[in-house]
């Protein structure tokens, strides 16, 4: 009999489920959208339940569309949008409030708070993170501190929490399993990446009782089974990982100094930085990569903030083009950005400027410039803004970058990945199978039961698509990075 591995995609918008075979093929896929709540201004919740029930719909179409029953599935990987939090009761299963979304910035007072009683170093060297109003552990306390009688009902022991991983298992188990693992667990300001446990002082600054927080496993190992009656046979459910790492190990960057970069409407790049974290002194995040047969290795992690989203602002706000995949024909009708650069700082600046104040600026117009010429100088920006990452990783890491591995739907863009490679000076790597987050969820999964025997099997599945290889005319490159680093040097006079 076939058998066949089934991996979750629970991302922000929409809820996923494919299906891959032994060489890593995509057999069958389902997508749906589920809605998006906006209380107040910087607010952004979720559903909990509409997540649950879309999540498990999916699974059962991309099963039964294939002819496939359960007992094809050898095993069940989930990769999740990963700072998103639930709180709910563990006897009725029924969340306390809406899940409160990663993009959500209501508790960005109380970081501030935070910081300025000088918490940042010591949380920094604890967890790898800033303070921040994206991790999940301000979102808990908010639940707590501002829903009625919920903080009561937590402290008697009958709340719990957990990312969307937890909430999925949890279900997915009839409330047999209460877990979570590391990728996820350390994201949310109460983990403490040093000692792989939740940490005591973290909590008791939080005010959030221990009893609510989930066990902490592995990203691959037998979890449990689904429970009778959610499909036909008991699946086993074993691979565990939060979008980013598991893209990075979709994209089997499994050694020390390996990078992914994925192109999506903001950038993330991920560093495996080995078996020991390094704390940032480029303003960049640290956190675990994943943690197989009892060893955990780590990441240095860098988010730009306006990657695609800058196409998109030249479609709908400029109309200079009318889909983004116009955005190469126009850009290559010209040979370089004619000393136009944009810096697309709509949403501040990201790693490793975190500037909140700057704003999307462009310089060096002149008469002669074209709509072309800001295209190409928007398409470069988002190679400069990953060049800037990059050397803060190699800064921090001390490693030098051999190649980039490049995922999400920029990197299409043939224009753009050899700007990068050019940049960089460095081999841009696009593999075949791009789908690499719900591929690393899928391959956790697999090792976990032995569907693929050892990672050495499952990196001859990984295959390059294209190299792009970066031009050896560098002075005319280094002469474009100089005019990169004065427009920032600009954008961040002129937010003073």
């Amino acid at each position: 009999m076939e058998t066949y591995i089934l991996a979750f995609d629970q991302g922000t918008t929409s809820c996923r489920a494919l299906i891959f075979d032994k060489k890593g093929s995509i057999i069958s896929t389902s997508q749906r959208e589920f809605t998006q709540y906006f209380p107040k201004p910087g607010w952004v919740e979720h559903d909990a339940m509409e997540i649950w029930s879309t999540q498990v719909a999916m699974a059962a179409e991309t099963v039964t569309k294939k002819g496939l029953e359960a007992k094809n599935i050898a095993a069940i990987g989930i990769t999740n949008q990963r700072e998103t939090v639930v709180v709910w009761d563990k006897k009725t299963g029924k969340p306390v409030y809406n899940a409160i979304v990663w993009q959500d910035k209501r508790t960005a007072k109380y970081c501030d708070l935070l910081k300025s009683e000088g918490k940042s170093q010591w949380m920094r060297e604890k967890t790898g993170l800033v303070i921040d109003a994206y991790f999940s552990g301000t979102k808990v306390k908010w639940i707590l501190d501002n829903v009625e009688g919920v903080r009561e009902r937590a402290e008697a022991g009958d709340l719990i929490m957990g990312t969307i991983d937890t909430w999925l298992i949890w279900n997915m188990t009839k409330g047999e399993l209460h877990v979570t693992d590391v990728t996820n667990a350390c994201r949310t300001l109460l983990f403490n990446i040093n000692t792989l446990e939740w940490d005591d002082e973290l909590l008791e600054l939080f005010t959030i009782p221990k009893s609510m927080l989930p066990r902490v496993k592995q990203s691959s190992e037998i979890y449990g089974h689904t429970a009778p009656g959610l499909f036909a046979c008991r699946i086993p459910i074993s691979g565990i990982a939060g979008d980013q790492q598991a893209a990075l190990f979709g994209q089997m960057c499994t050694k020390q100094g390996m990078v992914k970069n994925t192109y999506g409407t903001g950038c993330f790049m991920l560093m495996n930085i080995g078996d020991k974290p390094i704390v940032s002194k480029n303003n960049l995040l640290t956190s675990v990569a994943w943690q197989i047969n009892g060893k955990a290795e780590y990441v240095l992690e860098g988010s730009i903030f306006i990657a695609g989203a800058v196409v998109q602002w030249l479609r709908d706000s400029l109309k200079i083009i009318k889909t983004s995949k116009e955005v190469e024909q126009l850009a290559s009708s010209v040979s370089d950005s004619g000393g136009v650069y944009f810096v697309p700082a709509f949403a501040g600046l990201g790693a490793p400027h975190w500037n909140q104040h700057a704003k999307g600026t462009i310089f060096g117009l002149t008469r002669g410039s074209t709509d072309a010429h800001i295209a190409r100088a928007a398409l470069e920006s988002i190679a400069f803004q990953t060049m800037d990452i990059l050397k803060a990783m190699e800064a921090d890491s001390g490693i030098s970058i051999k190649e980039l591995r490049v995922d999400g739907g920029a990197t299409v863009n043939n224009l753009l990945m050899q700007f990068q490679a050019d940049v960089l000076n460095t081999v841009t790597v696009r593999p075949k199978i791009v789908e690499t987050t719900v591929m690393g969820a899928a391959f956790l999964a697999g090792l976990a039961v032995g569907y693929w025997d050892n990672l050495e099997q499952i990196q001859e599945i990984w295959q390059t698509d294209v190299h792009f290889n970066p031009t050896t005319d560098r002075v005319l490159i280094n002469k474009q990075i100089d005019g990169w680093y004065k427009a920032i040097e600009a954008l961040e006079f002129w937010t003073k």
